[in-house]
């Protein structure tokens, strides 16, 4: 059972849920964190005063399902409603501190974390997340992602998988970015409604920094709330949750010739992960794998597709993801219809539940360590990468000297390079992780360093518009060589 609920954010607490709404409105994150059958990290004093809330956290986690899912239609409302309850009934004092986000006029977005150690990152346990509701009209996700922690919190124990699962993996959750967009979504359309849009009429599909093109606009405050989330965390896969198709789409949804636009397809360094990522969603799930559910969308074979192959797409968020935050995220279409009746709600769960369950299993795929000195302190931003996987902005070890590689089972050179220290090479034979729940584990130790690499985080820019002028540059180059040689050949 659980052990203990808390919810902290960045400024101050609210205790009854009748002010909830009211006074977090100055925050533009909270965390409700979950944590099952684990021990507490909040010391002797504060844990017995959890003991005597929690029976009455119990049978009101137990009993929240009645109020937390299948309401028709789910309004914010309610789900505030629902997390509040809990809060009220099982928190009521400071415990954590939370790292800064930006302000949020709107309504607040809510995580829900769950683990044996939710509350703050374990070395070893690699950082999961689910979003949902990004465009407020899409709803499915969202229901989705509410009988999830159910489900999780309810069999742990009982079932296998789940009580792995949480064993191993830190597992975030939140149900809607776009809460406003949701509320804003009067008329329930299968197509579109304005509710795509945030409160400000932006959407936040298109509102993070591009890696190909000057994304010329206001970073909205949801969008900051993310991006400031994910670069506090060690986030190692993702799955964005939509609705409109049935199909799982894949980084780039944006592209130039140097990752092969020319051909419709623009590729990343880690193509062969994602195209396991997006078929493992795919063939889980009751129907997405055949492709062509959706009468007035194309054929997707497997039900799966390149971003930028299926639509182009400039500021989305799984290309900031790949790119910034060092995390594989894929986004899951998960509705022909954008926002269907209350009555397919549980058809819709259970098409999607084996494969929600799965694909939080790949977060265990590939390579896991940490980078050490001698004397077995961690080094923080060294680069940890895969020869021929080398990424435009290197992926590095966190500040626990930690690094996570997603890597389909096979042979690898890994390179680990410490500024002013040289590098280390080894090569492994890397099994398949999800099936053990843990990837393969190896540290690198560096005898000497030099100096402690400082901070090297990536900058936001275009950063593949240079191999764009480059890869624009050499052409005629290369089609100079290829005509003299052909006229050598003849004239020879």
């Amino acid at each position: 059972m659980t052990h203990f609920l808390s919810l902290f954010t960045s400024e101050k607490r609210c205790y009854s849920y009748s002010s909830v709404s009211r006074c977090l409105t100055n925050n533009s994150l909270l965390y409700f964190i979950l944590q099952v059958d684990g021990p507490t990290l909040l010391g002797v004093e504060i844990f017995c005063l959890f003991l005597r809330k929690l029976f009455s956290f119990v049978f009101l986690l137990l009993s929240s399902r009645l109020v937390c899912l299948w309401f028709p239609p789910p309004q914010m409302n309610i789900l505030d409603n629902c997390l509040g309850r809990l809060v009220k009934k099982s928190f009521s004092f400071d415990t954590l501190n939370f790292f800064s986000p930006s302000p949020l006029k709107g309504r607040d977005l809510w995580v829900l974390v769950l683990g044996r150690f939710p509350t703050q990152h374990t070395i070893g346990i690699p950082e999961f997340k689910y979003i949902a509701n990004m465009h407020g009209d899409e709803t499915v996700g969202r229901e989705l992602l509410l009988h999830l922690i159910d489900f999780l919190v309810t069999n742990d124990k009982s079932d296998p998988v789940v009580t792995r699962l949480i064993n191993s993996t830190r597992i975030h959750i939140m149900p809607s970015m776009n809460p406003d967009g949701f509320e804003a979504t009067t008329t329930h359309d299968c197509y579109y409604s304005e509710g795509r849009f945030n409160k400000n009429g932006e959407d936040l599909n298109r509102n993070f920094p591009d890696v190909f093109n000057s994304n010329n606009v206001t970073i909205q405050p949801e969008t900051q709330a993310v991006i400031n989330w994910i670069q506090n965390e060690t986030f190692v896969l993702s799955a964005n949750l939509h609705g409109g198709a049935l199909i799982a789409s894949y980084t780039f949804d944006n592209g130039n010739p140097a990752t092969g636009s020319l051909q419709g397809y623009s590729r990343s360094r880690d193509d062969d992960v994602f195209i396991h990522l997006a078929k493992t969603y795919s063939s889980n799930h009751a129907s997405m794998y055949k492709g062509n559910e959706c009468g007035n969308k194309p054929v997707f074979p497997y039900g799966i597709t390149n971003g930028y192959a299926w639509y182009q797409l400039q500021g989305g968020m799984q290309d900031y993801n790949y790119i910034w935050g060092q995390c594989f995220e894929i986004t899951l279409e998960l509705s022909c219809c954008k926002y269907p009746p209350a009555s397919q709600l549980q058809d819709f769960w259970n098409d999607n539940k084996a494969a929600l369950i799965e694909y939080i299993k790949q977060v265990h795929l590939g390579v896991k360590g940490q980078v050490l000195d001698r004397h077995g302190q961690p080094i923080p931003n060294v680069i940890v990468e895969a020869k021929g996987r080398e990424h435009i902005c290197p992926y590095r070890t966190n500040q626990h000297g930690e690094y996570y590689l997603l890597l389909l089972p096979g042979s690898y050179v890994l390179n680990a390079t410490a500024p002013g220290s040289g590098s280390i090479l080894k090569t492994l034979l890397v099994p398949n992780g999800p099936e053990n729940f843990s990837a393969l584990k190896y540290d690198f130790v560096f005898s000497e360093i030099s100096t402690l690499a400082g901070d090297a985080s990536c900058p936001t820019k275009p950063l593949y518009q240079d191999f764009e002028s480059i890869s624009a540059a050499v052409k005629p180059t290369l089609h100079f060589l290829a005509l003299m040689t052909v006229l050598y050949t003849v004239f020879k």
